[in-house]
């Protein structure tokens, strides 16, 4: 039988690694901190693998992270995933210029002009549904940090 791998934690370790696994932010996160702790109690890397829903090289890659960065080496790297096709700090004073250029009466839209207009001059191409939830993604982030109101006290009261 082959030696199974372990990992020696101190208490402020595996307590960090036990607030991680309970209240950490991402879901593969908690898991990677859950494969850590496994790890410590001297189980073999294929029974984490087991318990998470993993395979053993992902056990022992996590392991392997962790002991060279710590806790911070358990967190999702920057950069992955897909890139976003608009950007707020770049696109966004285009996709109001637009957006505002192409208003009908009564404040709707017309967002597939806008589009087309933001296509060509962005030089890039995407679809209605992008535009709009980068709209709604970056109006919202707008909103919070402006502390808008969602709804004014006129409009509210009954009289």
């Amino acid at each position: 039988m082959a030696q199974i791998k372990t990992i020696a934690l101190t208490p402020q370790q595996r307590t960090e690694l036990e607030t991680g696994y309970r209240s950490g932010q991402s879901a593969a996160f908690r898991q990677r901190c859950q494969m850590v702790l496994l790890k410590s109690q001297h189980r073999s890397s294929q029974d984490v693998a087991r318990i998470v829903g993993c395979c053993e090289v992902v056990v022992n890659t996590w392991l392997a992270r962790y002991e060279e960065e710590g806790l911070s080496g358990l967190h999702t790297r920057p950069g992955r995933g897909r890139k976003a096709i608009l950007d707020a700090k770049t696109d966004l004073e285009r996709v109001r210029e637009a957006v505002r250029d192409n208003r009908q009466r009564g404040n709707r839209q017309r967002l597939r002009v806008a589009k087309a207009d933001l296509e060509e001059a962005l030089g890039k191409s995407f679809s209605d549904k992008t535009l709009r939830r980068f709209l709604k993604s970056t109006m919202h982030a707008i909103n919070t940090s402006e502390s808008v109101p969602a709804k004014s006290q006129s409009r509210t009261s009954t009289n």
